[in-house]
């Protein structure tokens, strides 16, 4: 049933100080109250920017291919391959052909149309920030404008476009995967609703990334459209923000380093959602089930989710961010003044902590539902609890009611619903609140007999002739307790620095405060590709976390500055925090024993994710390992790229992704993280049974 009664009114505010999201506004509620052909049909009078010219696509490639750039690399391709030049821009247009959008308004009133069918039925509420888009419609006449929305959903951008159109925005571009280009008549359809595709991989192609660099540059320059891409890369299956990428993000500024336009507007965008409606395939890929093929059947056959209910979606967008304001120091002391003279390597650096203040910008400015808070606490409990006896009812309530408290005393904004009379917010119940996101969830949980239970797969086989093998059994307990995690993962930003505290304090030999933040930055290192950390900022981050739990009663810092866990109730919050990060050091500590026992030195990514997760499987069998994210492909690579990171592994080629392990190295860091933490987690891998448990397990 969906709460259409339910009117939205925040709890909290941004720790930034940004109140933008009092006003926000449900624009589902006017397309249900008029007619859909209207609101398609309607007059669109965007307000452009005042530099723009009267581009058209084809014209806009045709420049593209007569840029000085792109000939220049045409000649040199020709004379490295010995072709002809005219066969070199032959492919550069075939490349362009390819790529390129063709934005066409009749195309994007259709897609509108069928959107506010499909979005009426599937979402309750669809939110948006009134105030902060309000602010977009003047910003895009002074300078050529960049949203930077994050990545959740196949519906990300669409969505975003369909309120551009609504608000009479200029529509943007969007950078889109290869993949959905090959969807037959979605694909063309989306290319002309402001879609242009990108290959992936195309660093060895010299003559593909130049043609795609000038072409984002041209739309820049050229002020086109507002141009859209996500800057996490790809869309986050496990629903955490992903480390950013900085190719995108350095085209589009490049235009503005080299004195070709005044400025360029940058706006973060973050996207919430109640549910997703790819929930469970997010979790299978996990797994290393391949995500099915984009595809207009595929689309078709998924037209059940019509009759599913997904809750609200929250469209939270930032304050714009000016370039030049940022390069003369007014936001953020991020980029210098001279930056088009920087050395190539800090010019990057400077990008990357531009790129990570954008990822902390849309991770504030995100929506903490009440399930997301549940999710947290529930994979805290015995797996035992939550598929044998239950969890009762009244013990869920007053958790959450708990985490609700602390999440806004950590600054969350919480999309708690309240329901307006007479134009005066009124409080749902808090017990109607969460009862309703259990029913919203059903797929993952069932509450029964005043318990709740984990939702998971039957173990038998199709025809329930036989029970499946007990590693099936597991990887259907990994996809719900999987699906369950990304849920927490949606608001685990905001307690992932008091929670890094909490684990450093068990770390350290003593209180003293620079040995507390000693521990506190090893861990960041450690864990700096789960989680964002704006690079260079780890003392701030020492200091919010410090904030934090002294203003909650967990902590007390004296004046000689020795750094103290508090008790009662101060306690309670330090043990949720330690075991909100558990999953990911338990994980880390497999993984991290897993390269220190091999034989060989080196090892290559095809034969280390699969290798690791039977190992997970097989500890997870003997009750020796309790989390099932050391089966997620996100957290094996991640722990990958931190070794790599920390010059751990060392990556031998590229072609082959061949890793060369410093055994000497993984141990010390392994050393470290378990050092004093197996004490309180009475975690066996660190005391060296790993092996033999294994052994034994084979032997069996």
């Amino acid at each position: 049933m969906k709460n259409t009664d339910w009117k939205y009114v925040p709890l909290g505010l941004q720790e930034d100080g940004n109140d933008d999201e009092e006003n926000m506004v449900d624009i589902l509620e006017a397309r249900r109250q008029s007619s859909d052909i209207s609101h398609a049909l309607r007059t669109f009078r965007p307000l452009s920017y005042r530099g723009a010219k009267p581009f058209s696509a084809d014209q806009l490639n045709t420049a593209v291919l007569a840029s000085h750039n792109v000939r220049s690399v045409i000649v040199e391709v020709a004379m490295e391959t010995g072709s002809p030049p005219e066969a070199v821009r032959a492919q550069a247009a075939a490349i362009l052909e390819e790529m390129s959008q063709k934005l066409q308004l009749g195309f994007v009133r259709l897609m509108g149309f069928m959107l506010s069918k499909v979005l009426k039925r599937i979402y309750s509420h669809i939110y948006v920030n009134m105030d902060a888009l309000h602010t977009l419609q003047q910003v895009v006449s002074d300078a050529p404008v960049i949203l930077l929305p994050n990545h959740r959903s196949y519906t990300d951008f669409l969505v975003i476009s369909y309120i551009m159109f609504t608000y009479d925005i200029p529509l943007p571009v969007i950078a889109s995967g290869l993949a959905l280009a090959g969807m037959k008549f979605m694909g063309e359809m989306l290319r002309r609703c402001g879609a242009f595709y990108i290959r992936r991989d195309i660093a060895s192609n010299r003559l593909y990334c130049e043609v795609l660099s000038e072409y984002v540059k041209t739309l820049v320059r050229t002020g086109f459209a507002p141009v859209e891409f996500y800057i996490e890369g790809f869309r986050s299956r496990s629903l955490k923000s992903l480390t950013p990428k900085l190719g995108m993000l350095q085209m589009v500024l490049d235009p503005y380093f080299k004195g070709e336009i005044d400025d360029v507007i940058l706006v973060p965008i973050s996207l919430s959602y109640d549910r997703l409606l790819e929930e469970s395939l997010l979790a299978r890929e996990l797994l290393g089930i391949p995500k099915p093929k984009e595809s207009t059947m595929g689309l078709l056959k998924a037209a059940r989710v019509l009759r599913e209910d997904y809750g609200c979606m929250y469209v939270n967008f930032g304050r714009p961010m000016s370039a030049r304001q940022l390069c003369q120091g007014k936001i953020e002391p991020l980029i210098s003044i001279d930056a088009l003279e920087m050395p190539s390597e800090e010019k990057l650096d400077c990008l990357n902590r531009l790129a990570h203040l954008i990822v902390r910008i849309q991770e504030r400015g995100s929506f903490s539902s009440p399930w997301s808070l549940m999710a947290c606490l529930l994979l805290q409990w015995p797996l035992s609890v939550l598929t044998q006896t239950g969890l009762p009812w009244s013990c869920l309530v007053e958790r959450t009611l708990w985490l609700k408290r602390l999440a806004l005393n950590f600054g969350a904004r919480l999309n708690w619903p309240v329901v307006a009379i007479c134009h005066t917010p009124e409080h749902v119940p808090d017990l109607e609140v969460i009862s309703s996101a259990v029913a919203l969830h059903y797929p993952s949980v069932r509450l029964k007999a005043q318990r709740v239970f984990l939702v998971v797969e039957e173990v038998e086989d199709v025809a329930g002739r036989q029970p499946i093998s007990t590693e099936d059994s597991v990887a259907k307990m990994a996809a719900s307790m999987l699906m369950m995690a990304s849920y927490r993962n949606q608001s685990i930003h905001l307690f992932v620095r008091p929670a890094l505290l909490a684990t450093a304090l068990s770390l350290s030999r003593s209180g003293r405060r620079d040995e507390v933040y000693a521990s506190f930055c090893f861990l960041q290192d450690i864990f700096r590709n789960e989680f964002i950390f704006v690079p260079g900022k780890a003392d701030k981050d020492f200091e919010e976390a410090c904030y934090l739990l002294k203003k909650c009663g967990a902590l007390d810092v004296t004046d000689s500055q020795e750094v103290t866990a508090c008790e009662g109730d101060g306690a309670e919050v330090l043990s949720f925090l330690r075991s909100l990060l558990k999953p990911f050091v338990d994980s880390y500590l497999v993984m991290l024993r897993f390269f220190s026992d091999q034989d060989a030195h080196v090892i290559t990514e095809q034969d280390f994710l699969p290798a690791v997760r039977n190992l997970a499987t097989k500890l997870i069998l003997s009750g020796h390992l309790h989390t099932y994210e050391t089966l997620s492909s996100d957290v094996q690579k991640n722990v990958l790229a931190a070794l790599r990171r920390l010059a751990a592994v060392t990556k031998l080629r590229a072609s082959e992704k061949a890793y060369s392990v410093d055994k000497d190295a993984v141990r010390q860091i392994e050393g470290t993280l378990c050092k004093n933490y197996h004490v309180e987690l009475q975690y066996e891998v660190c005391s060296g049974c790993l092996g033999q448990n294994v052994e034994k397990l084979d032997q069996k």
